[in-house]
């Protein structure tokens, strides 16, 4: 039993080693997410995005993958963290109210602020013109 304890990590890192040489796969490339490589034990199956290894093996001709404990426990602990993420946001959510328009107070403000903005830069723009000299041609404007 104590070889097979050590033959498993040896494996992993025997693959990770291979893996490492590999090129990288592009992360909008999801055919080439996982790739596999065979050991004693079954397959070691690499996750090209995240890194990950897990140890798969053959079970009745069909390739089954399992989480090690330690992923398995990182992998929970996000799911939860997101369950309370969305829990929260739906409770903001059920705070606000379904036909929450600004006002017409708040739309004058904001379009006397985009009109202060446009009118600035329209003086600078100006103040660009002003200085061309009608002489000398003009750089292309396209």
């Amino acid at each position: 039993m104590k070889m097979l304890t050590l033959v498993i990590p040896a494996a992993f890192l025997f693959a990770g080693a291979a893996f490492a040489q590999q090129p990288k796969a592009t992360a909008g490339d999801p055919q080439n997410r996982f790739q596999l490589e065979r050991t004693e034990h079954g397959v070691v199956r690499l996750d090209r995005q995240t890194g990950e290894m897990t140890l798969c093996r053959d079970e009745n001709g069909t390739l089954a993958c399992r989480m090690q404990p330690d992923e398995r426990a990182a992998y929970d602990d996000e799911i939860d963290r997101l369950e309370k993420r969305v829990t929260a946001l739906e409770e903001r959510l059920s705070q606000t109210p379904p036909n929450a328009l600004p006002t017409d107070a708040e739309v004058d403000r904001s379009l006397s602020i985009m009109e202060r903005f446009m009118r600035t830069f329209m003086g600078i723009v100006g103040e660009f013109e002003d200085r061309k000299k009608p002489d000398e041609p003009q750089p292309n404007r396209t």
